[in-house]
């Protein structure tokens, strides 16, 4: 499942590309599979060793075309091990609202990325999320926790005092937000609850299937309720009279 819209955001074969906080690795895969060089990060090092298997896995199958790397590693988001103007492309996804110091996050991001390179954040958008926040303390109130909700003009205002320059914005998982909000009312550890099971099912087979119907659903949800909001951006190149 895929927040970014890799046909706004456009990724070609060779970039290569940083995935901050990579998670479970899904936007890292799909740019493995899409012939990037591909670094992926976090610092969570159970997560990472599992990127990494199934990186290794992908190469094995053929997943990914001739040129394409892949590398997990652990590391932090305000320390970078990369030098400036590393990578043409970074994703960051539904990490921001996690990290305190979420300049700091964005001048790194900011420092590594080439100028005219690209990057792409999703955080979750700030109307379901105060719905989640207003159900539930222990959705939010737990180590490593969301720390904050971001309106969509505060997020591309720091993205703006960063240096970068937003391109285009949109809502994605319109179909998930009930699913969070059932889980908040049920309580987040109560998997047991009928209509978190059912709308779970639903969701695993919407994912699994792609029926054109909860497609078209979605796209129109999206718009109202879509549980992440996304921001892409490019990096200006410096006049030459500032490169000088």
């Amino acid at each position: 499942m895929l927040t970014v819209d890799f046909s706004r955001f456009p990724l070609a074969a060779g970039d290569r590309v940083l995935d901050l906080g990579c998670g479970a690795g899904r936007h890292a895969f799909e740019c493995y599979r899409r012939g990037a060089q591909v670094v992926a990060v976090d610092r969570n090092g159970e997560e990472i060793r599992e990127v990494a298997k199934w990186f290794a896995a992908m190469k094995e199958a053929g997943e990914a075309p001739a040129g394409a790397t892949a590398t997990a590693m652990e590391g932090d988001a305000l320390a970078l091990p990369f030098p400036d103007d590393s990578f043409d492309v970074v994703i960051i996804s539904e990490v921001m609202e996690h990290i305190h110091d979420d300049k700091g996050v964005l001048a790194e991001m900011v420092r590594v990325l080439k100028p005219g390179g690209r990057i792409a954040i999703t955080v979750p958008r700030y109307g379901p999320e105060k719905i989640c926040w207003a159900l539930s303390d222990a959705y939010h109130e737990v180590e490593g926790g969301h720390i904050r909700i971001y309106k969509a003009d505060e997020l591309l205002g720091k993205m703006k005092a960063a240096g970068l320059k937003p391109y285009g914005t949109h809502h994605a998982h319109g179909l998930h937000s009930p699913y969070w909000w059932l889980k908040c009312a049920f309580g987040v550890d109560n998997d047991k609850a009928l209509p978190v099971k059912a709308y779970h099912k639903l969701l695993v087979w919407d994912i699994m299937k792609k029926p054109m119907a909860t497609r078209l659903a979605e796209q129109a949800l999206n718009p109202l309720i879509g549980k992440s909001f996304v921001a892409y951006a490019t990096k200006p190149h410096l006049p030459v009279s500032a490169a000088q």
